[in-house]
C-alpha cells in the first residue's frame, strides 16, 4: 500500500469522526431518500447490511426501513478461519433490542454461530472509505468484503453507502483482487457504474 493510499484513509477516517450528530443525521435522511425511490432496493428480498460504529454513513433508518418493508435483514460476521463475512439474518425485535456483541476490531456484530454465504443476498449496503467515478472502492484495509465476494459464485447488487466527501471524480490505482461498486449513493448523488461489472 502506497504511502499516499494510507495518508488518504487516515485523512478520510479523521473526517468522517469530525462530523457532528446533526451533519450525520443530514446525510442519513438524504440517503434514505434516495432509496425510498431506488427500484434495486424495492425488488431485493435479502438485503445485506453493516451496523455503523467508525463515522460511515448511519445505517438506523435504512435498517428499519427494511423491516417496515418486510425485507430479510442480514448483518456481517467476520469468520475467524479466512477472515471473510458470514450474513447473519436478524428479526426486527433482535435489532430493537440491540442484541450484538462487540468483536475485537472494534465492530458490533450479531449474536450467532454462524453466518450465510453472501451468495444469499440480492442487495449488498457497503460502506467505505472512498468510491472513484469507476465504481472503485476503497474500504476499510481490512479486505473483508473484498474476500468475501471474491469467493461468491453469485454476487449480489454492491451499493456504496458514503458521505460526499468520500466520492472522488479520479481513477484510482486498482488491485485485482478490488470488488468494485454497481452504484454509490451519497447525500447529494445517486451513480450507477457503467462499466461491466462480473456477477
Amino acid at each position: 500500500m502506497s504511502n499516499q493510499t494510507l495518508q488518504l484513509r487516515k485523512q478520510l477516517r479523521s473526517q468522517r469522526r469530525k462530523l457532528t450528530a446533526f451533519q450525520q443525521q443530514q446525510h442519513a435522511q438524504a440517503v434514505l431518500q434516495h432509496l425510498r425511490h431506488y427500484p434495486r432496493f424495492f425488488s431485493a428480498k435479502n438485503i445485506g447490511i453493516y451496523l455503523d460504529g467508525f463515522g460511515e454513513l448511519r445505517t438506523q433508518h435504512l435498517i428499519e426501513l427494511c423491516f417496515k418493508h418486510q425485507k430479510n435483514v442480514y448483518l456481517p460476521m467476520i469468520c475467524n478461519m479466512n477472515q471473510s463475512l458470514r450474513w447473519v439474518k436478524i428479526s426486527h425485535q433482535q435489532y430493537r433490542n440491540k442484541r450484538f456483541v462487540l468483536h475485537k476490531l472494534g465492530m458490533f456484530e450479531p449474536m450467532a454461530s454462524r453466518g450465510l454465504h453472501v451468495s444469499c443476498l440480492d442487495l449488498l449496503l457497503m460502506p467505505l472509505l472512498a468510491c472513484d467515478l469507476t465504481g472503485a472502492r476503497m474500504g476499510m484495509g481490512g479486505g473483508f468484503y473484498d474476500r468475501t465476494l471474491t469467493s461468491a459464485p453469485y454476487k449480489p447488487y454492491r451499493l456504496g453507502l458514503a458521505h460526499d466527501f468520500q466520492f472522488f471524480d479520479e481513477k484510482f490505482v486498482r488491485n485485482p483482487w478490488d470488488q468494485a461498486l454497481h452504484g454509490l449513493v451519497t447525500p447529494r448523488k445517486l451513480m450507477h457504474f457503467q462499466r461491466q461489472i462480473s456477477q
